[in-house]
């Protein structure tokens, strides 16, 4: 005669299930995003071409797009990648209008997967803080920046090439820690022959 005993192999499943969910538990919660890998650290940008937004000016004179030839000439400079429909971008569009008065850098906008009507009404509310902007409205040239998501933020040495990524929106702390002191040495590099 058998004994129909509970066999401690139908929970399994279960306990794998469980264990692999609080894996993606954890590493969803972990760490910093900001501190995420650009395998384009220390190489020139991607080639490209921002082309301006449609209707975007400023004054009565229109906003240039721009290129990436414009980020090698011979200044810092920083690229931040930006949308209208992304709320920690509205959060940190003050910060980038006081890097630009402070910093005394040119400070170029790409404006992603946007209409241009909605961008032209983020620039009418919140300012402008860009020399030029550029849109990027497939999202293509994100994808070749290695861009995770809206805003992040590049600081460009004089040469064109990519010396600092910050994933996410900047924030007080990360521009006094992070972006200014990438600036100085950029511009340090820069005098040093």
């Amino acid at each position: 005669m058998t004994t129909d005993r509970p066999s401690n192999l139908r929970y399994l499943p279960v306990a794998i299930f469980a264990a692999v969910v609080l894996f993606f538990a954890i590493a969803l919660t972990s760490g910093d995003p900001s501190k995420l890998p650009s395998a384009l650290i220390g190489k020139t940008v991607p080639p490209a071409v921002f082309p301006a937004v449609e209707g975007m000016d400023a004054d009565g004179a229109a906003i240039p797009g721009f290129s990436t030839a414009d980020l090698a000439a011979g200044k810092v400079s920083i690229v931040n990648f930006w949308a209208s429909w992304c709320g920690p971008c509205v959060d940190e569009h003050p910060l980038l209008t006081d890097l630009k008065t402070a910093g005394g850098i040119d400070i170029y906008g790409v404006n992603y997967k946007d209409q241009a009507t909605a961008a032209r009404r983020f620039i009418s509310n919140y300012g402008n803080p860009f020399k030029a902007i550029g849109a990027d409205t497939s999202g293509r040239l994100a994808i070749e920046w290695g861009v995770y998501g809206m805003p992040e933020t590049f600081v460009i040495n004089g040469k064109g090439e990519i010396i600092y990524k910050h994933v996410g929106p900047l924030s007080a702390d990360s521009i006094k820690q992070k972006i200014i002191p990438a600036i100085e040495k950029a511009r340090s590099a820069q005098a040093t022959p």
